[in-house]
C-alpha cells in the first residue's frame, strides 16, 4: 500500500505529508507487527531445525531457514534505520532515502512469499 498507493504521490508532489499521515496513523500496529514476525520467524525457524544447522546449506529446509532469516535481518535493519534516523528529519529532499527504504522492504516481503512457496 505504501510503496504502490502513497510513496508516488509523495515523491511526484515532493511532500512529506502524505507519508507523515500513513506513518502516524500506522506506526501503533507497524512496530509490534514487525515484533512479531520476529518472534515468529525465529519461533518457526527453532522449530523446523536446531540453530547448529542452520548454516547447512545442502539441506533444503535449513536454506530456506537460512535465507528467511537474512530476509528477516535485513527487514528488522531497513525498519529501524527509517524509524530512528529517516522519517524523524524527513524532509522533501530525503524523501528518495525513504523511498530506497521503503522499494526494499517491499522486495524484501516479496522474496518472503517466494522462499516460502518454494519451500512447500
Amino acid at each position: 500500500m505504501l510503496a504502490l498507493g502513497i510513496l508516488p504521490g509523495a515523491l511526484r508532489e515532493r511532500s512529506t505529508e502524505a507519508i507523515n499521515a500513513f506513518e502516524s496513523r500506522f506506526e501503533r500496529v507497524g512496530i509490534p507487527a514487525l515484533l512479531i514476525q520476529v518472534a515468529s520467524g525465529l519461533y518457526l525457524a527453532f522449530t523446523l531445525a536446531p540453530a547448529s544447522s542452520w548454516l547447512q546449506l545442502d539441506n533444503p529446509v535449513t536454506r530456506a531457514i537460512t535465507v528467511k532469516l537474512a530476509l528477516l535481518a535485513a527487514t528488522v535493519v531497513l525498519a529501524a534505520d527509517a524509524r530512528l534516523r529517516i522519517i524523524p528529519k524527513l524532509t522533501p529532499e530525503r524523501l528518495g532515502e525513504l523511498a530506497w527504504h521503503i522499494i526494499a522492504v517491499t522486495v524484501i516481503s516479496v522474496g518472503f512469499v517466494v522462499v516460502g512457496v518454494g519451500y512447500r
